[in-house]
């Protein structure tokens, strides 16, 4: 290729074992360097790409997560769950008491 860009991962008809990194090759490829070119260099695709990644990974919004991007999601489930694996949780007799049901049977012993 004239502009020094090589091919995608694998080969035509292989994607299964790489189906999630395939779609989103195809993905920053169709948003990024088709919409966005012609590139001068290599080094102007790869400080998009990265521009593009961060995006992806921090800022994009996500419909499949309430509309919240990637990052602060990961962010919300980390905190929740080792709010739910504190001692002072593990305390607790029974999952119903940590979700909050109340008809939690209690637990013999404690």
């Amino acid at each position: 290729m004239t502009a020094g860009v090589t091919a995608s991962v694998g080969t035509v008809g292989d994607s299964y074992d790489n189906a999630l990194a395939e779609t989103v090759n195809g993905l920053y490829k169709a948003e990024l360097i088709r919409n966005k070119g012609p590139w001068a260099g290599i080094s102007d695709v790869e400080i998009a790409v990265a521009e593009w990644v961060e995006w992806y990974n921090h800022r994009r919004l996500h419909g499949e997560l309430g509309y919240l991007p990637p990052a602060e999601y990961e962010t919300n489930h980390s905190a929740n769950h080792h709010q739910a694996s504190s001692p002072e949780l593990a305390t607790h007799g029974s999952l119903h008491e940590t979700r909050g049901d109340t008809a939690a049977t209690p637990v013999v012993g404690q």
